[in-house]
């Protein structure tokens, strides 16, 4: 195992952190290293805004769920699915853009992770944490509004960026045979390799300094995707251009 599979089996979510500020010239860095990730069909169809005004970074907290490090920390950015260039290049060819295709939504959503994940990891490698917020869906058209985002663009997820000021524990990942698969899906021993890793997920609640508790991984999940997640979504990106139906 190289350095570069080290760091990324390092990986933590870091929601405190010092009042370092990133350097400009390094947080640019960061962010142009991380514009050569893989892109569909080379569309880059991805734009990230970085929020400074205080008075937004405090609304966004509240939006996403009064997260404090949205507000605090030193970087805060919003990714974005951005097909609004796409259009504006087919503007200059004399063309018109075929709009309304989920394919569109899933390239530009799939792009704006893939470039997301990409600067996560250069920050980390620069000595930087920081965790994503899907928290940013939570009230799409204020955000939109505050970001004058165009028709075509919408925010998939924030990120909070700066230098760790906390060291918490690695979180246990699912056995491999649960996400690695050969030539076919199988579904045999899922319940059985779901019950270990719940063993080892409980073992690392109970053992973690920050907010221990007792939950299996699976009553993690049972309890979340067994009720509504963000209905307002699929109106939000019609009203965005998007007319998926």
């Amino acid at each position: 195992m190289n350095e570069v599979m080290e760091l990324m089996k390092k990986h933590r979510s870091i929601r405190r952190f010092t009042e370092r500020e990133v350097e400009e010239e390094l947080l640019k860095e960061i962010i142009d290293s991380a514009r050569h990730s893989a892109t569909s069909s080379f569309l880059q169809a991805y734009s990230v805004v970085r929020v400074r005004d205080d008075a937004n970074r405090e609304k966004l907290a509240a939006y996403c769920g009064d997260q404090k490090h949205v507000k605090q920390a030193p970087v805060f950015l919003v990714f974005c699915a951005d097909l609004h260039k796409l259009s504006v290049a087919c503007d200059l060819q004399g063309a018109e853009m075929k709009k309304g295709y989920v394919e569109q939504l899933i390239i530009a959503s799939v792009d704006a992770a893939i470039w997301g994940q990409s600067v996560l990891f250069a920050a980390e490698s620069m000595g930087l944490g920081g965790v994503y917020v899907g928290g940013i869906r939570n009230h799409p058209d204020e955000v939109t509004e505050m970001l004058k985002l165009p028709e075509q663009v919408f925010p998939v997820f924030g990120m909070s960026l700066g230098y760790p000021d906390q060291n918490p524990q690695v979180k246990p990942r699912m056995p491999l045979p649960l996400v690695y698969k050969e030539d076919i899906y199988l579904m045999d021993k899922e319940k059985e390799l779901l019950k270990e890793y719940d063993e080892s997920f409980l073992e690392y609640l109970r053992s973690r300094e920050s907010n221990p508790r007792e939950e299996t991984w699976t009553e993690t999940v049972a309890s979340k995707v067994s009720k509504e997640s963000r209905p307002h979504m699929k109106a939000y990106l019609q009203k965005q251009g998007f007319n998926i139906n």
